[in-house]
C-alpha cells in the first residue's frame, strides 16, 4: 500500500486548497476513503469520508460546508477541495482507507494564517 499526498501549502484564512492522494497497491475502488489531519500536540482526526460505488460522503462538523471529498476511481486518487480555510485547519493532512491500512503517507501540510 502506498499513499501519497500533495496540494497543501500556506493560505490566508478564507482561502481554498486542494489537496490530492495518489493510491498504489490496493484495489482503490473496493474501499471507503478517507481524509484524516493531525494538529500540532493533537491526536489524528477523521475529516471526510467517501464510500465506494454510490460516493456518499460524511463530514465531521468542523469541516461541513466547507470541504469536499471526492475521487477518481479511473486515476486512483483522492481528493479534498477546502475553502473557507480558517486557523483551525492548520494541520497535516493524510489519506487512508476509512478502516486504515497500517501504512500512511508522508501527509501534506496545511497551514492557514495571516
Amino acid at each position: 500500500v502506498q499513499l501519497v499526498e500533495s496540494g497543501g501549502g500556506l493560505v490566508q484564512p478564507g482561502g481554498s486548497l486542494r489537496l490530492s492522494c495518489a493510491a498504489s497497491g490496493f484495489t482503490f475502488s473496493s474501499y471507503s476513503m478517507s481524509w484524516y489531519r493531525q494538529a500540532p500536540g493533537k491526536e489524528r482526526e477523521l475529516v471526510a469520508t467517501i464510500s465506494t460505488m454510490i460516493w456518499s460522503q460524511n463530514y465531521a462538523d468542523s469541516v461541513k460546508g466547507r470541504f469536499t471529498i471526492s475521487r477518481d476511481d479511473f486515476k486512483n486518487t483522492l481528493y479534498l477541495q477546502m475553502n473557507s480555510l480558517k486557523s483551525e485547519d492548520t494541520a497535516v493532512y493524510y489519506c487512508n482507507a476509512r478502516n486504515p491500512f497500517d501504512s500512511w503517507g508522508q501527509g501534506t501540510q496545511v497551514t492557514v494564517s495571516s
